[in-house]
């Protein structure tokens, strides 16, 4: 399996060898030069999998230049009850026949990303164990990102992390579980702006080849392909547990700000999982929504992103979609240069004309968006015909995945995160906040460890290089 970029610029690489890296040198995404094909022999074999040895099977379908043994030790050493709760690590929730809520918020972190960040952690140490290297590691979050990277990599030997924020924009508990962290390597630094800032300085600093060799920079947002392939897991697993044979397909209700989670189910669909649909779901701040209905994509201004009480999706330029598009247009990287190329000043692009506007249909998405009004009243819903609680991202999922539902068709929501961790919004929609599981009942009273910058690549630059001068 090699690696190629979305523009066209990088030469095949292994895995390993866009594991540490983030954005390819041309600025493009990695992708697989082509996604493995499961036979309906392979997917009869994997229903009655374990989460691990499932994620091994296609892992090692995508990773090939990291031997076998060492591969499935990794994954079994991630994968454990003990992390994620429960053998199952994402348990299938039935609120009624064909509509289900696939469970993805067990681990440290209490959301979704904890799935591949926890496997990403343990990549990144094996990788540099052998190489004897540190690994500066530089991220973007809009919430949830930023705590499930920091609860990975927290005393992991080699490696510090630089996590950027907006400043007042996460939720009190999001941001309590980020700064009140006091592991050396770890370093939260609070923007003066919104995620789309933040996004902005990491691909600045990512694109700026002699700092980032200097300072050996990776990143750890959906960017890095390892997150996405490792999101993959979860739609088979989820598929296997919604139905009985592999003669039926389901659709994925997916909430999306920035297109990871819901590329993975893009990726699943092209292996050959039997999706029907996979329905996006954004928030106010719906850039995709507007595309799959419209053709257009017009990432918004800093100044129009909305602070939204579904903050993990208060994202104006999706990072991911240049990977959809690249698909779209039958892997031309050279129109996918030249569409970014307006998307890196700012501009908008316009499909709706073009033939691959009319081939969007052949991927299975529809889309649709959500508001605060609709998302507190779908919470308070769930919760009174089915005594279900669901975050507020979940919401916007199962809003916008019940708006498509269709008769015969499992319909799985993806959770997105545990209630707690938006307990104003859901005191709002029930009369009362949510619990808390064990060890997270006075997380906002402890100690906070962060600095605060100005939106400025040259800042945080001169940040990062303040800090690698102290021993890890």
């Amino acid at each position: 399996m090699r690696y190629i970029s979305t523009r066209g610029g990088m030469p095949p690489k292994s895995f390993s060898e866009i594991l540490l890296s983030g954005l390819s040198p041309d600025g493009g995404l990695a992708m697989p030069e082509v996604y493995p094909q499961i036979t309906a022999a392979e997917l009869n074999a994997w229903r009655g999998l374990s989460y691990p040895a499932l994620a091994f099977e296609i892992l090692s379908r995508f990773v090939d230049d990291i031997p076998s043994n060492d591969l499935r030790n990794l994954i079994h050493q991630t994968y454990t009850a003990e992390v994620f709760g429960s053998a199952d690590v994402t348990p299938l929730k039935t609120l009624e026949p064909g509509l289900h809520i696939l469970g993805l918020s067990n681990g440290p972190t209490l959301a979704f990303k904890d799935i591949a960040m926890q496997l990403l952690g343990n990549l990144f140490q094996y990788q540099l164990a052998k190489t004897g290297d540190e690994l500066n590691i530089l991220g973007a979050t809009s919430g949830d990102t930023g705590s499930s990277a920091e609860y990975a990599m927290r005393g992991k030997h080699g490696i510090r992390v630089f996590m950027l924020s907006p400043l007042g924009k996460m939720s009190r508990f999001q941001t309590a579980q980020m700064f009140s962290l006091q592991d050396k390597n770890i370093f939260n630094i609070a923007v003066r702006g919104v995620f789309d800032d933040c996004q902005d300085i990491v691909k600045a600093v990512s694109n700026d080849h002699t700092f980032k060799q200097a300072h050996r920079i990776g990143t750890v947002n959906s960017i890095n392909w390892a997150r996405i392939v490792a999101q993959v897991v979860y739609y088979f697993k989820g598929y296997f547990a919604a139905t009985q044979s592999n003669d039926e397909q389901v659709s994925f209700a997916v909430p999306s700000g920035n297109f990871g989670n819901i590329c993975a189910g893009h990726v699943a669909r092209m292996m050959g999982l039997p999706i029907k649909h996979l329905i996006l779901a954004t928030n106010e701040n719906d850039v995709l929504d507007e595309f799959f209905r419209t053709g257009v994509y017009r990432p918004r201004a800093t100044t129009e992103t909305q602070h939204t009480s579904s903050p993990s999706m208060d994202i104006s330029k999706a990072s991911n979609f240049e990977r959809f598009i690249f698909d779209l247009t039958g892997r031309n990287a050279n129109q996918v240069a030249e569409l970014w190329s307006a998307v890196d000043k700012g501009n908008a692009f316009d499909l709706s004309t073009t033939p691959l506007f009319a081939k969007i249909k052949d991927y299975g998405f529809v889309s649709g968006s959500s508001s605060h009004a609709a998302r507190i009243a779908t919470i308070r819903d769930i919760y009174q015909r089915y005594h279900v609680l669901v975050d507020t991202h979940t919401a916007d999922g199962l809003k916008v995945g019940q708006a498509h539902r269709e008769a015969g068709v499992p319909l799985i929501c993806l959770e997105t995160a545990l209630p707690a961790k938006f307990a104003e919004s859901i005191q709002e929609a029930i009369g009362h906040e949510p619990e808390r599981p064990a060890g997270f009942e006075d997380l906002e009273s402890l100690p906070q460890r962060f600095v605060v910058k100005d939106a400025d690549v040259q800042v945080v630059k001169d940040y990062i290089d303040e800090q690698c001068k102290g021993s890890l």
